[in-house]
């Protein structure tokens, strides 16, 4: 299979001033390739699915050569705002009537085990990047009432989930939030996405990684031994496997069904330690669209929602301010007392799936072609389970959970 042109489409990923990026960060330096190079894997994204790909493939003592039409973290990667959760964007019970109560189970302790492992290896690699052990309050919408989600957490239990539902009292008590109920869970996290995304690259390139950007692939040709890149430039670069971890640019021989890019509204407040609520937990709504609100180190408030179908980016741009104003009304009236001034404001995409998973695993038809499509509102803790599935995927080793996720 040979892509057409561009081997990716290029898409605006994202519009504003994340607050991620109000520090300052120093730039890896562009390099372009040598025609005629030939490593085990290319890895084709600079974010934090690439990142993590390239650190597993690292790893398992794999050559490795990173691609990126941009630079290393200059796409999404400053949009996500890294709410860690094993919690899925389809409840338990609702992803079980979708793919079997069995395999739901598995999906949701497969995302559990993510998060500890990607805590391991920022432990591994001393990345400071902000990550923060968090629980999440689970809060009742359109999705999930009150009944329902006093049969979610009971579904949880049953498997052994970190969860517990609490009333009234114990939900005001920790999030300063008055509703008549919640799931609580442990075993969730935060963390600077960009400090995480720029970390790991650090790493990756003083363990021998080759990073080469801005840099265009333009064709992918898988061969008998080999697949064969094309850049811009003029270089062909020969791996013996590729993955694409190209986000929401979605690679021109995949052909996904049922999945589709969606635009998504974020800010941050101002500082304010003293308004925060007291266990500075993760909070989201059993809601669609769901409102998702968590802290910083610096004290701020990050909160998102109002998604909806992506057109194109100057629509969801032209957006902002309204989809800003309603955010802002909705966090004050679910946490009076924070002031939901906002410090900073942006848009972003990211996808969806009709199971809330993604999509991880060999192309169909392209031989020595892997794809990461991490749709759903769990972007880095599904990059954490591509990294492992596709490092074993390279080493011709089997992963218990391939049919969950597989691209076909």
């Amino acid at each position: 299979m040979k892509s057409d042109g561009d081997a990716t489409q290029a898409r605006n990923l994202r519009t504003g001033l994340p607050v991620w990026l109000a520090h300052r960060v120093r730039d890896a330096p562009d390099h372009r390739p040598i025609h005629g190079l030939t490593v085990d894997v290319a890895v084709i994204g600079g974010g934090v699915s690439g990142a993590l790909v390239a650190d597993a493939m690292l790893q398992a003592g794999q050559t490795v050569a990173v691609f990126d039409r941009r630079g290393l973290s200059k796409g999404s990667t400053p949009a996500s705002t890294a709410l860690l959760q094993f919690e899925i964007d389809k409840p338990l019970m609702i992803l079980g009537d979708k793919i079997g109560h069995a395999s739901a189970a598995r999906a949701y302790w497969r995302s559990a085990a993510a998060i500890d492992q990607l805590r391991g290896r920022i432990d591994d690699l001393g990345l400071r990047c902000g990550f923060r052990e968090r629980h999440t309050a689970y809060l009742p919408g359109n999705v999930l009432n009150l009944a329902g989600l006093r049969r979610e957490a009971e579904a949880r239990v049953r498997i052994g989930l970190r969860s517990r539902f609490v009333d009234r009292d114990e939900l005001r008590r920790q999030t300063n939030v008055d509703k008549p109920g919640a799931i609580w869970s442990s075993g969730s996290a935060e963390v600077d996405p960009v400090r995480l995304v720029r970390g790991l690259w650090r790493s990756v390139i003083a363990r021998g990684g080759s990073v080469y950007t801005p840099v265009e692939i333009v064709d992918i040709d898988p061969g008998r031994s080999a697949v064969s890149l094309s850049t811009d430039g003029g270089a062909v670069i020969r791996a013996k496997s590729v993955v694409l971890a190209t986000g929401y640019e979605l690679a021109k021989m995949l052909h996904p069904k049922g999945y589709k890019v969606i635009s998504t509204w974020v800010m941050a407040t101002v500082p304010q330690k003293r308004n925060l609520w007291p266990s500075r937990c993760l909070i989201w709504e059993a809601a669609d669209p769901y409102l998702y609100i968590r802290t910083t180190v610096d004290n701020r408030v990050v909160v998102g929602g109002e998604d909806q179908d992506f057109s194109d980016d100057a629509h969801r741009d032209r957006l902002i301010p309204g989809k800003i104003k309603r955010i802002q009304a909705k966090l004050k009236k679910l946490i009076p007392q924070l002031d939901t001034e906002a410090d900073f404001a942006w848009a972003g995409c990211f996808g969806d799936s009709v199971t809330g998973l993604p999509a991880i695993g060999q192309v169909p038809g392209a031989k020595g072609c892997y794809a990461v499509m991490g749709f759903g509102g769990n972007g880095i803790t599904f990059s954490v389970i591509a990294a492992q599935m596709l490092q074993r995927a390279v080493l011709g080793l089997p992963d218990p959970d391939s049919d969950l996720f597989a691209l076909a």
